[in-house]
């Protein structure tokens, strides 16, 4: 697909970290974004930096998800890319010992439940209800109808101590990806997925320096984090080679997670 100022494109979690990488990459290359996000401060700030368009968007709900793509597509038309981005973190053991009173307890459901929400649910709520609007498209020169990026994690294949929940999320992401692609084939639209490593988010950001470097001495090469940028660079890519079809790719650094 040709990224230009004739597509339109739909980024969820773009108000910071990877979404924002996301949705200023492909503003750069002309393509009419819209912002989906729950922080509305940031994520108007960057749209009027972008020349874009922010929709506040709850992607554990459908009306929440058909309004804010309901003003997307009024402002910039049907969008032939989705980019699901939004996602959240918890860690907790499934059941252990609470390290100050030695009390056992087990995993917060309502958190378990939410990551699930959020993170799997979320992403194929936002699938499902774009593709159903891309389906009315003509098809570009290509075949294609439109072409979506989902981010999955490492932690869907090396889950580390106290990421049940998160790495369960992000293994549904990437295992529904294929089937989706399978789904979406005869319409022409591509479906792949990108399991980013260690990246520099405002939560990693927000972490101990100690932790970071931790992270950063893991990694076998280059031994640092990632840049969102680089993520956003595989999202183009991923969008522009029309050939990419039901693929999910780790962008890591070679790293491989240890237990804890």
């Amino acid at each position: 697909m040709k990224l230009d100022r004739n597509v339109s494109a739909i980024v969820t979690g773009a108000s910071k970290g990877l979404g924002a990488a996301t949705a200023i990459r492909l503003a750069s290359l002309g393509v009419k974004v819209a912002l989906l996000d729950l922080d509305v401060e940031a994520g108007e700030s960057l749209a009027r930096q972008i020349g874009g368009v922010f929709c506040d968007a709850d992607v554990t709900s459908d009306e929440s998800v058909e309004r804010a793509l309901a003003r997307a597509r009024q402002a910039n038309g049907q969008e032939r890319i989705l980019v699901n981005c939004a996602g959240v973190v918890h860690a907790h053991k499934a059941a252990g010992r609470d390290k100050l009173t030695g009390a056992v307890r087990h995993y917060p459901m309502a958190e378990y439940e939410r990551v699930i929400q959020v993170n799997l649910l979320g992403t194929f709520r936002c699938i499902a209800k774009s593709a159903a609007g891309m389906l009315e498209l003509d098809r570009l020169p290509s075949g294609e109808r439109g072409a979506i990026v989902n981010t999955a994690s490492i932690s869907a294949d090396e889950g580390q101590m106290g990421q049940a929940a998160y790495a369960a999320s992000k293994a549904g992401v990437a295992g529904m990806t294929l089937p989706i692609a399978r789904d979406f084939a005869g319409e022409g639209i591509r479906v792949n997925a990108i399991k980013p490593g260690f990246f520099d988010t405002p939560m990693l950001r927000t972490g101990p320096e100690h932790v970071r470097r931790a992270l950063e001495a893991s990694v076998p090469f280059p031994k640092r984090v990632g840049e969102p940028g680089e993520f956003a660079q595989l999202v183009e890519f991923l969008l522009t080679n029309d050939y990419m079809n039901g693929e999910c790719v780790r962008l890591d650094g070679a790293v491989r997670m240890s237990p804890r």
